[in-house]
């Protein structure tokens, strides 16, 4: 039976009134699947009870036949988690901290540990660098040492908070490509607010907001939907509040002293508007749209 981390009714409100989580419903196949969402929406704290470091209020969470929120202990044997934010000690190299690490998950002969320390250093592209201190890696280089870390253990379940908020361009790609090697066999769970990063690494989708799923599907799919239904022009600055109010109006970008507004319509609202081939992020921002009304 393939892998499947099944979400099922999950809520959670903090003491201060806050809902975090609402009827949470999700069923996750082994690969890359994204959770996007804008900064608050409730994305990290469905990874943080999915690493089992929060209790929800109220909902199951399975992964394959382990009950995540009664069996922490058997989930963390095959868990993965690099948070958004996590520390290093900035005065030990790479391959000490990760032998460290491989030490605590279990792996106490030296000849299996150095072997399994040395392929991870080579998955994520720091062996050349393992005798670094970390206090010297990059960004980018310290998010590749965090999923080698994540990668002990062979974890069937992943999970990715924001890894790549931060992250130059040159330093977000070889993250990415990363990832993209990590899914074949395990639950990969991305978590970010850009839109970009779902639609270049994962098959599957979800959007979230206010703590409900506002959307679930492929983002190739989902782009699809929408052909035919996204114009674009130009217009002066003061011409913007009109079209905001006339029109259901995806994004604007600033362009040579202009403002090109991207709309989505069943047919062109006037002669002044052209077809444009939708993306992902017309997407996220005609969902999002369609929530607010």
């Amino acid at each position: 039976m393939p892998l499947e981390l099944r979400i099922d009714n999950l809520s959670k409100t903090y003491p201060n009134g806050v809902k975090a989580l609402q009827n949470v419903s999700l069923n996750i196949s082994a690969g890359m699947f994204g959770l996007l969402g804008p900064n608050g929406a409730g994305k990290s704290t469905l990874m943080r009870i999915l690493a089992t470091l929060q209790e929800p209020d109220a909902g199951t969470i399975h992964l394959g036949d382990i009950d995540v929120v009664r069996q922490k202990d058997a989930l963390r044997e095959t868990l993965g988690y690099l948070p958004q934010h996590f520390g290093v000690y900035p005065n030990v190299s790479a391959e000490k901290l990760l032998a460290h690490f491989a030490v605590l998950e279990g792996i106490v002969d030296r000849g299996e540990r150095c072997a399994v320390v040395e392929a991870l250093l080579r998955q994520t592209n720091l062996w050349d660098v393992r005798t670094q201190k970390l206090g010297g890696y990059s960004g980018g280089m310290r998010q590749r040492f965090g999923i080698a870390i994540a990668l002990l253990g062979n974890p069937k379940l992943l999970i990715v908070d924001e890894p790549t908020a931060g992250l130059d361009p040159a330093e977000r790609v070889r993250f990415l490509n990363l990832l993209s090697e990590l899914g074949e066999n395990s639950v990969v769970l991305l978590s970010t607010h850009i839109v970009e990063d779902v639609a270049e690494l994962c098959t599957r989708m979800a959007i979230i907001d206010k703590g409900r799923i506002l959307l679930e599907a492929e983002p190739l799919h989902a782009v699809a939907e929408l052909r035919g239904r996204v114009w674009e022009r130009l217009v002066a600055k003061a011409e913007l509040p009109a079209m905001e109010r006339d029109h259901n109006v995806l994004s604007t970008k600033l362009l040579a002293g202009r403002t090109l507004i991207r709309v989505s319509n069943d047919s062109a609202p006037s002669p002044a508007f052209h077809a444009v081939e939708p993306d992902l992020q017309d997407v996220y921002f005609s969902v999002m749209h369609s929530a607010a009304r």
